[in-house]
């Protein structure tokens, strides 16, 4: 190890941020700087304090709430920060005592081992277009709330429709229920107007991400995934907002194990035990591509909406997914055949499906 590097570790919080420092080139223990308020010209105050001539600053600090604020606002200065995940923090099982000078002595001792594993950092644009997409998937959540609650109040009191829900039929034949209660009148009114607010949301999110992705630099790549079956805008302008750069990946086994649609294993001697997928990495990506993977329970076929998603795209790419459909169809009947359930079998074609992913991103450059 260098002598002359000086590893930080950050406790990051949304008031303070405590500080520990290691001193490269030994094993010795970490020590406590202090704490700081978190704002940046306190974060450049203890930069000015800690700068020495021909001494290298490494910071680190867990990814959270707070952001990327602190990474961008030390890497400016000309120093290295990485943002590491915590789910992938090394613990000693046998310790029970929990603080902030312990936590940030420990990354920045754990920094300076090497055991530390950082997150991809987007830029602000990127992190823009995921907070965009991101506002468009909790309107879809509160839409899906509200629903559910206006069919839990109409099965109260004995009123269930047994055809397609939120058809324009279904609305008429809300519209025309009658309570003997005015006030459940009422309040029937109320859930109808809260879904419509819902949906309007939604709808006006859904625009604005088709409107901002011409600005966007992997908008590139976005348009090359629509090529895929069940991979729509609003699907894959999801799947990479939240990961990105899909090329930082070597291979495409690495992008199956970060969505964690990889089977979890617990092997010891010579017995090997494998369980259900390890469901790490990024959960919105992985519903993503499992919502997508139920295409492929059809037979292979390009639909009309997809064959106009291919019509600029490169034939390289058109193959791929040709590719895709007939690998996966084919699997998606040759597991059902097998008595698989289809949870089990719409996870494997996930998880496949998460190949084709990779190498039609690989193929296409950002802007």
């Amino acid at each position: 190890m260098d002598e002359t590097i000086t590893y930080v570790g950050l406790d990051v919080h949304k008031e303070t941020i405590a500080v520990a420092l290691a001193d490269g080139g030994g094993r010795g223990d970490a020590r406590a700087f202090g704490q700081i308020v978190n704002t940046p010209t306190a974060l450049t105050r203890m930069l000015a304090k800690l700068s020495q001539p021909g001494r290298t600053l490494k910071f680190c600090y867990e990814a959270g709430p707070c952001g990327y604020g602190i990474q961008r606002q030390l890497s400016a200065a000309g120093h290295d920060c990485v943002v590491v995940a915590p789910s992938l923090i090394p613990h000693k099982p046998g310790d029970r005592i929990k603080t902030d000078r312990r936590d940030a002595n420990n990354l920045a001792r754990l920094h300076r081992a090497g055991e530390l594993s950082a997150v991809w950092i987007p830029d602000t644009a990127h992190e823009a277009m995921r907070d965009l997409v991101r506002a468009r998937l909790a309107a879809v959540r509160s839409l899906r709330q509200a629903r559910q609650q206006l069919s839990g109040f109409l099965l109260r009191h004995g009123f269930h429709y047994s055809r397609p829900a939120w058809t324009q039929m279904h609305r008429r034949w809300l519209a025309g229920l009658c309570f003997e209660q005015p006030i459940h009148q009422i309040v029937l009114q109320d859930h109808i107007a809260t879904i419509e607010a819902a949906t309007e949301r939604r709808d006006r999110l859904t625009k604005q991400i088709e409107t901002m992705l011409s600005d966007w630099s992997l908008a590139p790549v976005v348009v090359a995934l629509q090529s895929l079956r069940g991979m729509a805008l609003v699907t894959a302008a999801t799947m990479i907002a939240e990961l990105g750069d899909l090329s930082r990946f070597t291979n495409p086994r690495q992008l199956m194990a970060y969505l964690g649609l990889v089977p979890s294993e617990h092997s010891s001697g010579g017995t090997r035990r494998q369980g259900g997928i390890t469901k790490a990495g990024n959960t919105t990506a992985r519903r993503m591509l499992i919502e997508a993977a139920w295409s492929y329970r059809f037979p292979a076929k390009i639909s009309r909406d997809q064959l106009i998603r291919q019509e600029q795209l490169p034939k390289a790419i058109r193959d791929t997914a040709w590719k895709a459909q007939e690998r996966l169809c084919g699997r998606y009947r040759k597991l059902t055949k097998a008595g698989k359930p289809a949870t089990t079998v719409t996870t494997a074609i996930a998880r496949e499906l998460s190949g084709f992913v990779w190498a039609i991103a690989c193929q296409v450059s950002p802007r």
